[in-house]
Parts: C-alpha cells; sequence; structure tokens
C-alpha cells in the first residue's frame, strides 16, 4: 500500500500500520474461517441442514451489521472522535449513555426475534415449506442463536471505542476466537451429537461471549469504565442517534439485498438444489480477500477521515480518500482475477469432500465467478461509504442503497432464470457498480474533484491485470498434468508475481512501496 504524496506522513504511516494489523488479524481469520467452512461442507454440504443453518444465522446477523459492526463505526467513530480531541471531560458520560442505549436495545431486538422466528423464517425462506420439517428446524435453529446479537453488539462497540485511540489489534483477532469455537464444536457435535447442527448454533452463543468478554479487557488501559447512567439522553447520545438512524436504515436496505438474494435462492424449482448454500459458500469465499484488504482499510481509515473532517482539513480528506481507493484497488484487482478465472479448482480443492460433491462445486463456482466480478465495486463502496461517514453524513449513502437494491432486484429475477444461481450473484455485482458510481460523483460534488488523481492509474493497473490473466490462464492449462490441490498454489503465487512486476514496471506507486518495505 502507498502513501500519496500530498498526504502528511505520519498520518499515512499509522494508518498503513493500522490497516497492516487489521489486515493480519483478518486473515488469521479467514483462514481459521475457512477451516471452518471447509468442516461444515465436509459434514454438512449443500443439503437441508446446511440450508436451515445458515438462514438462522443470518437473521441475528442482519441486525448485528444493522445495531452491531456498521452502526458502530459510521455513527459512534466520528461523534467518539469529536469528544476525544475537543472535549474529553464529557467522554465518560458519553460513553455510559452510549452503553446503556446499546443494552436496552439489543436485548428488545433478541427478544423480538426469539418470538417472531416462526413468522420471520417462512418470510425470508418461502421454499423451506416444502421440505418436511425445515422450517421447525431453521426456527429452532434461528432462537437458540438471537442472544449471539447482544454479545456481537456490544463486541462492535468495544472495537469501535478501541479504534478511536488507535487500538487495532484485539479487534483486529478477536473474530478468531468464534472460528476457533465454531470448529471445536462442528467436530465434537458431528461425532457426539445426534443432531449436530445443533451444536454448531450453541457454538456460535459460546463464540460470541468470548469475542465480547475479550473486547472489553482491552479498555481498561484507556480508563474507558462503564457504569449505568440514568442519563440517558446525553447531547453526544442525540447526536450518536441523529446520525445511527440513517445508517440502521442504510443497513437494513443492504439486508434486504441479502434477503431478497435468499428468498430467490430458496426457489427450488427455478435455480435448483442447493442455492442458498452455494451462495453463502462463494460469498465466503469472496468475503477472504474482501475482508483482509476491504473493510481492514476501511475500518483503519476511518478514524483518520474523521479527525480530518473534525480539523475542517478538506485537502486531507481528499487525499486520505485517494489513498484508500488507490489502494483498495491495487489490491483487490488480481484477487478478482485469481476468482474468476480459477473459481472451479479453488471451490473443488477447498470444499469438494464428503457431501460436498460434483454438483456442490459446480453450481458454487458459478455463483463465485459473478460475486468476483463485483468484488472491485464492493471493496471502493466500503472506502466512498466511510468518506461520506466521517463527515457525518449518513443519509447519502442510504439513498444511494436504496438504489443499489432496486437494481439488485430487478436484475435479480432478470438473470434468475437463465443463470440459475449464478444470475443472483451476478445482480449483486451489477448493483455493486452503480453504487459505486453514484457515490464516486456526489462525493467528488461534495469535497471537490478529486478524480484527476487517478488520470492513468486506471489503464496502467487494467494492463497489469491483463497481463496476470493470461499467465494465470496460460499457466493453469500448461500445469494439466499436475494434481490441483500442487498447481492451485503454484498458479497463483506466479500471477501475483507478475501482477506485482507489471505494476512496478508501470509506475505504480502503491508497487513501488511495497518493494521499499520488502527492502528494508
Amino acid at each position: 500500500m502507498s502513501i500519496e504524496k500530498n498526504t502528511p506522513p505520519v498520518r499515512a504511516g499509522q494508518m498503513l500500520r493500522s490497516t497492516s494489523l487489521m489486515s493480519l488479524g483478518t486473515l488469521v481469520s479467514r483462514i481459521l474461517g475457512f477451516v471452518r467452512d471447509v468442516i461444515f461442507a465436509r459434514f454438512f454440504g449443500t443439503a437441508a441442514g446446511a440450508d436451515a443453518f445458515v438462514v438462522a444465522f443470518r437473521l441475528p446477523n442482519l441486525f448485528r451489521d444493522i445495531m452491531g459492526e456498521g452502526a458502530a463505526n459510521s455513527s459512534f467513530v466520528p461523534v467518539m472522535t469529536e469528544y476525544k480531541e475537543k472535549k474529553p471531560q464529557e467522554v465518560a458520560a458519553f460513553l455510559n449513555s452510549i452503553f446503556a442505549w446499546a443494552v436496552m436495545i439489543l436485548c428488545a431486538i433478541t427478544l423480538f426475534g426469539i418470538l417472531c422466528a416462526p413468522w420471520v423464517v417462512r418470510l425470508v425462506a418461502p421454499g423451506f415449506a416444502d421440505e418436511p420439517g425445515k422450517v421447525g428446524l431453521t426456527v429452532h435453529l434461528t432462537q437458540i442463536m438471537f442472544p449471539y446479537l447482544i454479545f456481537i453488539g456490544l463486541t462492535a462497540l468495544f472495537s469501535a471505542i478501541q479504534f478511536t485511540y488507535g487500538s487495532f489489534a484485539m479487534p483486529a483477532f478477536g473474530p478468531c476466537l468464534l472460528n476457533i469455537v465454531l470448529i471445536v464444536t462442528t467436530l465434537g457435535a458431528v461425532y457426539w451429537m445426534k443432531e449436530p447442527v445443533m451444536g454448531l448454533a450453541w457454538g456460535v452463543i459460546l463464540g460470541g461471549v468470548l469475542q465480547c468478554y475479550f473486547q472489553w479487557l482491552p479498555l481498561k488501559k484507556h480508563g474507558v469504565r462503564f457504569a449505568w447512567t440514568s442519563v440517558l439522553m446525553h447531547p453526544g447520545a442525540k447526536q450518536v442517534g441523529r446520525l445511527i438512524l440513517p445508517r440502521i436504515f442504510g443497513s437494513a436496505v443492504y439486508q434486504l439485498n441479502i434477503f431478497v438474494d435468499t428468498i430467490c435462492a430458496s426457489l427450488v424449482w427455478i435455480v435448483g438444489p442447493g442455492g442458498i448454500a452455494a451462495i453463502y459458500y462463494a460469498n465466503r469465499v469472496v468475503q477472504f480477500p474482501m475482508g483482509i484488504f476491504g473493510v481492514a482499510l476501511a475500518s483503519a481509515i476511518l478514524p483518520a477521515l474523521s479527525s480530518r473532517a473534525v480539523a475542517e482539513d478538506n485537502e486531507g480528506f481528499k487525499a486520505t480518500v485517494v489513498f484508500g481507493l488507490k489502494n483498495i484497488l491495487f489490491l483487490l484487482l488480481p484477487m478478482v482475477v485469481f476468482l474468476v478465472v480459477l473459481a472451479e479448482p479453488l471451490v473443488r480443492v477447498v470444499f469438494q469432500r464428503g457431501k460436498f460433491d460434483a454438483y456442490s462445486t459446480s453450481v458454487t463456482a458459478a455463483a463465485l465467478v459473478f460475486f468476483a466480478l463485483g468484488l472491485l465495486g464492493y471493496g471502493v463502496v466500503k472506502i466512498l461509504v466511510s468518506a461520506f461517514h466521517a463527515r457525518q453524513d449518513t443519509k447519502t449513502p442510504v439513498k444511494v442503497a436504496v438504489i443499489a437494491l432496486v437494481v439488485n432486484a430487478a436484475c435479480n429475477v432478470a438473470f434468475m432464470f437463465p443463470l440459475k444461481v449464478a444470475g443472483i450473484a451476478l445482480a449483486s455485482a451489477v448493483a455493486s457498480v452503480v453504487n459505486v458510481v453514484v457515490l464516486w460523483v456526489l462525493l467528488e460534488k461534495k469535497i471537490g474533484g478529486f478524480g484527476a488523481q487517478f488520470r492513468g492509474f486506471f489503464s496502467k493497473l487494467g494492463l497489469a491485470g491483463i497481463l496476470q490473466i493470461l499467465l494465470v490462464f496460460g499457466l493453469w492449462q500448461w500445469l494439466g498434468g499436475i494434481s490441483e490441490i500442487v498447481r492451485l498454489p503454484m498458479v497463483i503465487l506466479a500471477g501475483a508475481v507478475v501482477y506485482f512486476a507489471a505494476c512496478y514496471a508501470l509506475g505504480i506507486e502503491q508497487a513501488r512501496q511495497v518493494n521499499k518495505i520488502f527492502n528494508k
């Protein structure tokens, strides 16, 4: 990742260190997540139990995104940064008020989710009614896992507090706990429980408790002590409330996209069996690079953008936005090439064993190709949305997200008939491109044009990507006699080297900066 020439070196260096730490933690978590998914695929494949667990786990995760990471980072961090830098004497009262609201709201939503699970499951997965026992299993799993929302919601708040103090280690590595617990509980449940998928549900709860506890511990070194307060209407809490309402609506729109996909994927008579599980596995693969680079960079850059916004440093703000956009494009483009060109062998090597058969591989790989085409869009949206949120504008991204939702729904209907599961993934990719274009144009108007700083960058990056495609495709065919489990890492390594060398030769600053790091 590079440091832009007009980005102050101290801030850029801090962002690089923060991003690197977040990326490392996310990498470890994603690797553990892949191990978890490989084990899950081995014992559950794309059968009814897998579909039931995916839908049941998705329901508390819907509210986790609405009230958890997304809301905490976009609404809380800018306000917390303002209090920390301008009103430090008010920080304790502000945090106590926020904590009280968080506990009350999370508990209320959890109770609502448990009581309404039978109706919600039928709403989001109508196709389950055609398979005996599938709705009942999904409802039971949902009711077990919904309290996870309380623990993961508080985890998000504790992590956001650490971000504002420049502490990224525990938020980066905390998610590893959930994956470790799920790996252990999956293996234990398969061998010792009559209904193994129930063991996974209880594992989710245990993982949430551990994550919450280990994010709470580091707050002590920053002097953060929570106490229950009767002063709920603190001015800072009101400010967060004003920002969070559009963010909640925006998160709801994003989750509606997911549930539109889920509803379509549950229609077996159109997309074929196992559609929900196939989309889950494909999305998990795409989220691997997205989490390592996209989410990590967006999380690290938000406090820096917020500080620039508070200081009214517009030039520094623009430089930070460009820094984030160029780095995310540089990092994600080679990932797109690998996932598109090597989709089927990648899925086969990672997942195909046990109940995850050749059919499971074919439908998952088809979805993966089209999800991967939207990867650049997903990453760029993260940076652009962070820029709006840092300026305490949570309304604009919501309006654009509604447009993307309409595009996604329309494309789902248009694409799923000819392309089946792959059509659902393609719809998401198209919607992400629309999201990027609209947000980019609106942000340029708001802060002044920054598009000129990408002049020549796109063409150079595109040329490096084309060279990578030719190398990866050709080398894969040439090494056809070698086992895929050996051939895959060889081709990926060669493709990464060619991409980096091409970027370096073309004078792309990001590659030159990486070269300096390795030559130190």
